[in-house]
């Protein structure tokens, strides 16, 4: 159960859950892995009351899609239902959320590079940083609102980009560690 806590610990993690089952999945997924990440879907609507089970099952297909939770089916052989005992792959969680952050990181560092090597220009609203041979293009006005554009401090810039490529690294790092 620790490590079940420390993997819904990252920020990340919560952020993608959320994303790809909604509001409610993360505590859906917490409930299930409080339950060692098996459950039936009534048992998690005794703990969601305020959730029908139609949204909790909504919930569970939407995770289902990206693999992280998966189910076995069974018959009761005298009413003929279906039970699905469903299962959350935490392992599964960090793979996909690895692959995100790696594209991710790959595009900061791309940033990066792209930063130390061209200027930058942009207006007093900031409306959007432009690179020089654009600005030039535009003869330094703003393309969306036409004001004059000026330097930016690209060391101030590179400092930032490098800042969240060290974070991301460190927290892609310790998600790693968790599982």
């Amino acid at each position: 159960m620790g490590r079940a806590k420390d993997l819904l610990s990252f920020p990340l993690t919560a952020e993608f859950i959320q994303t790809i089952g909604g509001d409610e999945a993360v505590d859906l997924v917490k409930i299930c892995l409080k339950k060692n990440g098996k459950c039936l879907d009534e048992d998690i609507e005794k703990e969601m009351k305020h959730l029908k089970i139609t949204e909790i099952r909504s919930i569970l297909n939407r995770l289902h899609y990206r693999g992280i939770a998966c189910y076995n089916k069974t018959k009761n052989k005298n009413s003929g239902w279906y039970t699905y005992t469903w299962e959350i792959k935490k392992r599964r969680i960090i793979e996909l959320i690895l692959e995100q952050q790696s594209e991710r990181l790959q595009k900061l560092e791309e940033k990066a590079r792209f930063g130390e090597s061209h200027a930058f220009f942009a207006c007093k609203k900031a409306c959007e940083e432009t690179a020089f041979e654009i600005a030039a293009q535009y003869e330094f006005r703003c393309p969306e609102c036409g004001e004059m554009m000026a330097p930016i401090d690209s060391a101030e810039k590179a400092k930032a980009v490098q800042e969240q490529i060290t974070t991301l690294k460190q927290e892609l790092d310790a998600l790693q560690k968790a599982v």
